[in-house]
């Protein structure tokens, strides 16, 4: 199998890295474009084999599975590179979030579907959320979700849902990085403890803590549960957690969901040349 990657920027390198270093890919089977060339033979130079090419059409020619990693302003010139050389066989993956399936299906001949893939894929975890277009057989899935079960967990979703489940496992790690870099930083001024020291436990505490979601069962409401002793040092803790965040998140959803709109009005407006409401 062979896979093309239409962007080589954060996302687009932490996929080919990862794809690499797990085994699920060889570099001579991958082929790499970028608006700025010298990135993309940048990458081809580090990873010896890999097939660095000039224009977007030649790295998806010859491929079965192409990667679109590339913002929403950027998708309409790349799709209309792609028009000229793509076949009803080859696999078109978009991995933005504001592109729908609906519009490369009104402009590539081809299979479409979407991913939302998360940093955690660099380290073999996590989720990748795929999205699925009607042209998308049950064969064409597996073989995309057996190259995507490399580095993740393929889990299925509904397009209506890309934007919370892109918040909870895209975003989700820049967010919990957030807070808990605020949790080291309180325990580094409050005690002077270090902060190589803090972050090394606070870190080892939020994989074990995963690790209780996920191996272990448990719901975050048992964890707290089994944690917090009524009336204890945690229980008191939580109490003002609960008190001083009480809209928070539900701030951080409409903030997500706001801008995901504006990008998905300017990438209707440049597909089809008007909105379109929904996902």
């Amino acid at each position: 199998m062979n896979v093309g990657f239409i962007g080589t920027g954060t996302m687009g390198s932490l996929l080919i890295e990862a794809f690499i270093a797990s085994g699920a890919l060889t570099p001579a089977q991958i082929a790499i474009s970028n608006r700025t060339f010298a990135k993309a033979q940048a990458l081809a130079d580090r990873y010896s084999g890999i097939r660095a090419e000039k224009t977007n059409a030649g790295a998806a020619c010859g491929c079965d599975i192409i990667f679109l990693c590339i913002k929403p302003h950027e998708f309409k010139t790349a799709v209309d590179d792609l028009k000229p050389v793509i076949r009803p066989h080859q696999i078109i993956v978009s991995i933005t979030s504001p592109v729908l399936i609906s519009h490369l299906e009104g402009e590539l001949d081809c299979k479409i579907a979407k991913v939302i893939p998360s940093i955690t894929n660099y380290v073999w975890s996590g989720a990748s959320l795929c999205i699925y277009g009607q042209t998308m057989q049950e064969e064409d899935k597996t073989k995309l979700e057996s190259l995507l079960s490399h580095i993740s967990e393929p889990l299925r979703i509904d397009e209506s849902y890309t934007r919370i489940v892109s918040d909870l496992s895209s975003c989700g790690p820049a967010f919990i990085s957030f807070l808990l870099e605020q949790f080291v930083d309180a325990a580094v001024d409050e005690t002077g403890i270090g902060r190589d020291e803090a972050l090394r436990v606070a870190s080892a505490m939020l994989l074990g803590t995963g690790l209780l979601l996920t191996e272990g069962g448990l719901t975050p409401a048992e964890v707290q549960e089994r944690v917090a002793v009524p009336g204890g040092i945690t229980a008191k803790a939580l109490s003002l957690l609960r008190r001083e965040t009480d809209g928070v998140f539900n701030q951080l959803v409409r903030t997500t969901h706001s801008k995901f709109n504006e990008d998905l009005k300017k990438v209707s407006i440049s597909f089809i040349g008007e909105e379109v409401n929904g996902q």
